[in-house]
């Protein structure tokens, strides 16, 4: 059996072929319109207040105050949005010492948003009645916070901005963040065997003999530790060399057996 072959006339052929380029062109002017309607569209917002920064807002912000970020970035009202180097600005805000890091982000159309990123405040450095914020990274701010007790972070007495107190901070920084608020003081007390000695005094009534050698490692046990002692007993918790604990009322009573007994 032949197969048969379907012959198409060049008639019934010159009709598609003409629709076929017909939507062909159609959508190559939809193309050029589309194109040219863009180009008319960039041109009006590059030559309109769009393009101009009308917005600065700062996010994530603490330590330092939304207007001083935005004059440190440099970027002001007015600017063209597309001509802010954003790694330049991301770059010059991470220089300060308070930013741990920043994002530039450009809502559009005119809209720049600094998302900021600060060191945590790890304690306080107390000099005379000034309370200098120390960051997380060790660094100790310039200008003091206030001259009145803050309550969110350690107070650190008797330290001065040298390896001491750089040791101090990385040992704080290894504590558990539920440690941490349980210290409301930290005071350098150096012993002729001991030039590193703290006295801790703890938010919950303790006090805390320690050396800042072994600081984190002995107290991230402090909550296990407390949990053992009677509630109703205060005293001094010594974490020096091993660990155990002495009641005030047991020194007040082994100070008058001493009286007693001369």
């Amino acid at each position: 059996m032949k197969n048969k072959i379907k012959v198409v006339s060049l008639e019934d052929r010159v009709p598609k072929l003409k629709q076929h380029r017909k939507k062909k062109a159609n959508r190559r002017l939809l193309f050029l319109l589309t194109l040219f309607l863009v180009l008319i569209l960039s041109v009006l917002y590059f030559q309109s207040s769009f393009s101009r920064v009308h917005s600065v807002d700062v996010t994530g912000n603490e330590l330092i105050q939304k207007d001083e970020i935005i004059t440190i970035s440099g970027i002001k009202k007015g600017d063209n949005v597309w001509g802010i180097n954003r790694n330049e600005v991301k770059s010059i805000l991470e220089k300060e010492a308070e930013i741990q890091s920043a994002k530039v982000k450009l809502i559009f159309p005119n809209k720049i948003v600094l998302h900021i990123e600060e060191f945590k405040k790890e304690a306080y450095l107390v000099d005379e009645s000034n309370f200098y914020v120390i960051l997380s990274n060790g660094k100790v701010l310039a200008q003091p916070e206030s001259t009145m007790t803050p309550v969110d972070a350690p107070l650190l007495r008797g330290f001065k901005e040298d390896a001491t107190l750089e040791s101090m901070i990385e040992q704080l920084n290894e504590l558990p963040e539920e440690v941490q608020n349980l210290i409301s003081e930290i005071i350098l007390q150096p012993k002729n065997t001991d030039p590193l000695h703290i006295t801790l005094f703890m938010n919950d009534g303790y006090e805390v003999s320690a050396t800042i050698r072994t600081f984190s490692e002995k107290m991230v046990h402090y909550p296990s530790i407390v949990s053992q002692i009677d509630p109703s007993k205060k005293g001094i918790i010594d974490l020096e060399v091993g660990s155990y604990f002495r009641a005030y009322e047991t020194e007040g009573e082994e100070d008058e057996k001493e009286e007693s007994e001369r």
